[in-house]
């Protein structure tokens, strides 16, 4: 924790020296008032000096009042260090799962890193809150407050060596079990945030096998399960707060016994027994108040050791220290490629060779689990290539920097993602600067434009988050428009033709053959009808290449090509 405080409270650094400052005065006017309260006592109403009496009480109304005050500015920059830092933090942890390849969220989770950005930061912003407040503070109280009261009167301080150890023991086998739990408790989390992730994700599915209550037992199970970790944190500290006020109580009433022996006897006055009453309190309180947020470290120290992780980790793809960026033509090669997902014991590519030319259609064919999404994953580089080498426009993809690689290539995914917003805000994810005429070229070769049309606000009309208000198809369709927005040199459709029925699929591929007609296209398609045209077919078995070539010449010569096409159409169809 101390490594992500130093790393992200550097910007606040004159901020953070206004509150130690704050606190410091603080601090030694807390400590300077029991002092007037006892001269007062002793020389104002001993002696019956009414003037001594309102002119050191009317001192000790203005310490209050400039007291007040100070808290009120230490509050406030107290809070917008510890805001900005969260900013900060979040900020600093979004920016980093940015540059993951997808091992590396594999490998987090997803629900994992939203908690880390949410859960995991708000715990560290408290601790910093608790601590500019109270924590920072609590040293120079205690410090300050041994020394006052050895001031009034040093026997009396001897009630200090006993009662320190005995608080000492008390937070330290709280802070032993503490810790452990709430490691456990983050996790915990991060396993309710997935199991709620996986439900909305997957309500039509559990609605269709009719799971609603399977997953509701799973959902309490996980539930339950971090009530369990919580109720035995809460009892911990249920069960340590009136220790601790007992060890407060009986030292005070051991204070003012034996004060009182000591004021009976004449060596000690009133007034200090008061002033060092005051004192042993003011000790006891801050040690109370650092324990309060010792027991709020430990959980931000495992919250931050989990942000640590994130922002520790180093990308497996990164962007090479010279990047190399030939001339746009859009020319994609596979030299002897496989590809090994980690951890994986099998590759689920082994020796892929082929190429894809500008103004050609490349389709990429194969039975399921034949590894086709996995290979054109490689071009854009969400994963790099365990063997072999893919090249664009004559150079590897690991030279390239990864913007200037991704302006290259528009991805129409296999599962289609729209943000919340509007029709236009959506195909403006490909250009910011396409203006209307644009999108609605777009949605005319994508076969859109007729449903956006037949809309009450058209290209403004609004889209739920996931496109959740639209169909499969219509789906399927701005996705493409929103690829052509882009206007990459190379256009990769992962099955993205799947939700369209036969006739629309047929008018958008004569779209994209007539207007695309420089680009180079690769489509991976279920469907035969698809990429019976196409110039070039790679057909994949087992992550294998099982033969390339036009339709007719893999219906000659390559069976598992064959053996597909029959599985959709009859001979003659084919021929």
């Amino acid at each position: 924790m101390i490594k992500l405080l130093r790393r992200s409270l550097g910007p606040y650094k004159w901020p953070v020296l206004v509150v130690l400052l704050l606190l410091l005065a603080q601090s030694i006017g807390n400590l300077y008032l029991p002092t007037l309260q006892a001269d007062i006592i002793n020389n104002g109403v001993v002696t019956g000096d009414t003037n001594y009496i309102l002119r050191v009480g009317g001192f000790m109304l203005l310490v209050t009042l400039g007291l007040m005050l100070g808290s009120y500015v230490l509050v406030f920059f107290s809070a917008r260090i510890a805001m900005g830092l969260g900013r900060d933090i979040r900020d600093a942890l979004f920016r980093k799962v940015e540059t993951f390849s997808q091992v590396e969220v594999n490998h987090f989770g997803a629900a994992s890193l939203i908690t880390r950005n949410t859960n995991d930061v708000q715990q560290v912003q408290q601790v910093v809150l608790m601590a500019m407040v109270m924590m920072l503070s609590a040293p120079v109280m205690i410090v300050g407050g041994v020394i006052m009261a050895l001031r009034q009167d040093v026997p009396l301080t001897g009630i200090l060596v006993v009662i320190t150890p005995i608080l000492l023991i008390v937070v330290g086998t709280v802070m032993s079990r503490a810790i452990p739990l709430f490691r456990a408790m983050q996790t915990k989390i991060d396993r309710i945030n997935l199991v709620m992730r996986e439900t909305l994700s997957g309500v039509r599915v559990i609605r269709a096998f009719v799971r609603t209550r399977h997953e509701e037992e799973r959902f309490d199970t996980a539930n339950q399960d971090l009530m369990g970790t919580a109720l035995t944190v809460n009892r911990l500290f249920a069960m340590t707060m009136p220790v601790i006020f007992l060890i407060m109580n009986l030292s005070q009433v051991a204070v003012i016994y034996l004060g009182a022996s000591r004021v009976n006897s004449g060596e000690m006055q009133i007034g200090n027994l008061t002033a060092f009453l005051q004192y042993i309190m003011q000790v006891l309180f801050s040690v109370l108040g650092a324990t309060l947020m010792l027991i709020m470290v430990p959980r931000a120290q495992v919250s931050s050791g989990r942000i640590n992780e994130v922002l520790g980790t180093v990308p497996s793809i990164v962007d090479p220290e010279r990047p190399v960026s030939p001339e746009r033509r859009g020319r994609i090669e596979f030299r002897d490629v496989s590809f090994s997902y980690p951890g994986a014991e099998d590759p689920v590519l082994r020796n892929i060779s082929f190429e894809a030319n500008p103004g050609e259609t490349t389709a990429i064919v194969g039975s399921t689990g034949s590894g086709k999404s996995t290979l054109i994953n490689l071009i854009p580089r969400l994963y790099d290539a365990s063997a072999g080498t893919v090249l664009v426009d004559g150079v590897d993809v690991r030279q390239f920097d990864r913007q200037d690689l991704w302006k290259r290539i528009g991805v129409i995914p296999q599962k289609v993602y729209l943000f919340g917003g509007t029709i236009a805000s959506n195909l403006r994810y490909g250009d910011q600067a396409a203006s209307d005429d644009q999108l609605w070229r777009a949605l005319e070769i994508a076969q859109g434009k007729d449903f956006v049309s037949a809309m009450e606000d058209q290209l403004e009309s609004p889209i739920s988050q996931g496109g959740t208000n639209v169909s499969g198809g219509q789906r399927q369709r701005l996705a493409i428009a929103r690829a052509l927005v882009h206007k990459p040199d190379i256009y990769v459709f992962d099955d993205s033709f799947s939700a369209l029925d036969f006739r629309t699929d047929a008018r958008l591929r004569a779209a994209l053959a007539r207007d695309l007609g420089d680009a180079t296209v690769l489509i991976v398609a279920q469907r035969v009808g698809t990429i019976l045209h196409a110039d070039r077919i790679v057909v994949l078995d087992e992550g294998r290449v099982a033969g390339i070539g036009t339709h007719q010449e893999l219906m000659a010569s390559c069976e598992t090509y064959r053996e597909i096409v029959l599985s959709q159409v009859t001979e003659e169809e084919a021929a």
